[in-house]
């Protein structure tokens, strides 16, 4: 599958610590493969209808939608409401 990265995924992935940017990186590798990975917990966001949250590490998420064939990346920040990307 193919991702298309909307302005708020861009902009919160630039203010990441690189380390967690790597980690981004090899969760979408991951993502791309094989959507069911169990390290990527990957499940439906509570009250939506089609967004998803797959795990980067245990404190960070990326949330995405899935669109005839594409994965819409949404947001990707840290996990606690309080400690989330500006």
């Amino acid at each position: 599958m193919n991702f298309i990265l909307t302005t708020r995924f861009e902009k919160a992935y630039k203010s990441l610590p690189e380390e967690i940017k790597t980690k981004v990186k090899d969760a979408l590798r991951t993502l791309a493969d094989n959507f069911k990975h169990p390290s990527l917990h990957v499940k439906k966001i509570q009250g939506t209808k089609d967004i998803w949250e797959a795990r980067v590490s245990s404190d960070y998420r990326i949330t995405f939608q899935v669109i005839k064939g594409y994965f819409i990346l949404r947001n990707v920040g840290h996990h606690d409401p309080t400690l989330r990307n500006p």
